[in-house]
Formats: structure tokens, C-alpha cells, sequence
């Protein structure tokens, strides 16, 4: 795949406790982790996230049972790194990733940060955000409308290093020559409409794409860390 990031601080946050993952090869390995907690601490969840599936994965060829493992792995060392550090105690993060090979490509998802599928000129969220908000709009107790001003929208009712165990959604799609994915935690999605991500990802390249996504989200007011990851399938 070939690939463009961002990540930045926003323009409130003291931190950015954001971290991206960029692991290119015969199995790339993409995505955003968003961390949460007291002083640094979501910086250290999220950064062990990434290092830690990064780990567990690097060379071996991707299948479901392989990234779900690595993903209750980083759980449980961010659990323990939490309980062990009082300091650290209520961290968290989301991760979401994918991992390719030459056929397929797999999604691994905890937490509210989103990827998305641009196929045939049609972009649709392919990620289940796990927040208190997107449970109430699919129990129909909210509208989509309602949702994004509703004022626990970042609540999010699951994430890594939560508790000892976590679940884990995998998803397997086809690799098709053209698709692009968007990963990016919530500080983009906020700002940005699904309808503007469809419109900038078709008429830029990947590159430029990035650069617009990043300045929308901090136009929009940047209240929160900001990373996304644009990758496209060329082979």
C-alpha cells in the first residue's frame, strides 16, 4: 500500500496522546491509537499499543486469530502497566488498525477512532464505534444528527487497558486495487463529514488529502489530538 500520515497536538491539549502505526512490507500493518488518562499516561497507553501489536506481528503473515491475540496482548500489558503505576491508573486507548497481504486485508478494532473504505466512489465507515453515543443511535434512541452534539460523545464503552480482558472486532475485506482507507482518531472525524472525507479522497492525492484533513480538523477548532492515515491499495 502506499500511504500518507498526520498526527498533531490540536490546539488546546497540553499533550498529544495520540500514536500512529506505520509498518510497511509484504504484511503492512497501519493505524491510530488514541490514548486517554491522567498526566501522560495516554500518551504511554497509546505508545504501547502500537509498539506492542507491532511486536507481536512483525513478519508473520496475517490472519484473524493472530490479530485479535495481539490486541488482548497490548490490552493486558497496558492493564498491568496501569495497576502497577498508581500514577498511571485509568489509562487507556483506542486502537484501530489494518493488516494486509496480497489477497485481503484485515481490520482491528477497539474504541472510537474510525476507518473508513473508499470503493467505486463510495465511502462508508467500516469501523463499530464502541461509545455510548453509537449505542444509543443504533438502539434508536438517537439520531445520527443528534449524536454529534450530543454532550457525551466521547464517552467510549470500550478500550485497551480497561480491564484484564477486552473484546475485539476483526473484519476480513477483499483487497481491490484502488480502495483507499482512512483511519483517524475521533479529533478529525468530529470536524469532518463523511461527505467531505468522499469529495477531498477522490480529487487529491494521498499526500495532499492528508495536509487538507489535518488543517480542516484544526480550522473546525482543534479541541483534541489529531491523526489519520490514508492508505491505498496499488497491487
Amino acid at each position: 500500500m502506499k500511504t500518507a500520515a498526520r498526527t498533531h497536538i490540536g490546539l488546546v491539549r497540553a499533550s498529544n496522546q495520540d500514536a500512529l502505526l506505520l509498518q510497511p512490507g509484504k504484511f503492512g500493518l497501519y493505524g491510530v491509537a488514541d490514548g486517554m488518562g491522567g498526566h501522560k499516561a495516554g500518551d504511554v497507553a497509546s505508545r504501547m499499543a502500537v509498539e506492542s501489536l507491532c511486536g507481536a506481528l512483525q513478519g508473520a503473515r496475517p490472519s484473524e486469530e493472530l490479530l485479535r491475540a495481539g490486541i488482548e496482548e497490548a490490552n493486558l500489558l497496558i492493564y498491568e502497566e496501569q495497576l502497577a503505576h498508581q500514577e498511571m491508573n485509568g489509562m487507556g486507548t483506542t486502537l484501530t488498525v489494518i493488516w494486509e497481504d496480497k489477497r485481503r486485508v484485515l481490520l482491528g478494532h477497539v474504541g472510537d477512532s474510525r476507518a473508513y473504505l473508499l470503493r467505486n466512489g463510495e465511502l462508508r465507515q467500516i469501523s463499530q464505534d464502541h461509545s455510548m453515543v453509537a449505542e444509543l443511535v443504533r438502539d434508536g434512541v438517537l439520531t445520527p444528527e443528534e449524536a454529534l452534539r450530543h454532550p457525551y460523545r466521547n464517552i467510549i464503552t470500550r478500550a485497551l487497558g480497561a480491564s484484564e480482558t477486552v473484546e475485539v472486532d476483526v473484519l476480513e475485506l477483499d483487497k481491490r486495487r484502488g480502495d483507499k482507507y482512512l483511519i483517524c482518531s475521533d479529533g478529525l472525524s468530529e470536524y469532518v463529514r463523511e461527505d467531505r472525507m468522499l469529495e477531498l479522497l477522490l480529487s487529491n492525492s494521498l499526500e495532499d488529502a492528508a495536509d487538507i484533513f489535518l488543517q480542516l480538523a484544526l480550522d473546525g477548532g482543534g479541541r483534541d489530538n489529531v491523526s489519520l492515515v490514508i492508505a491505498e491499495v496499488t497491487a
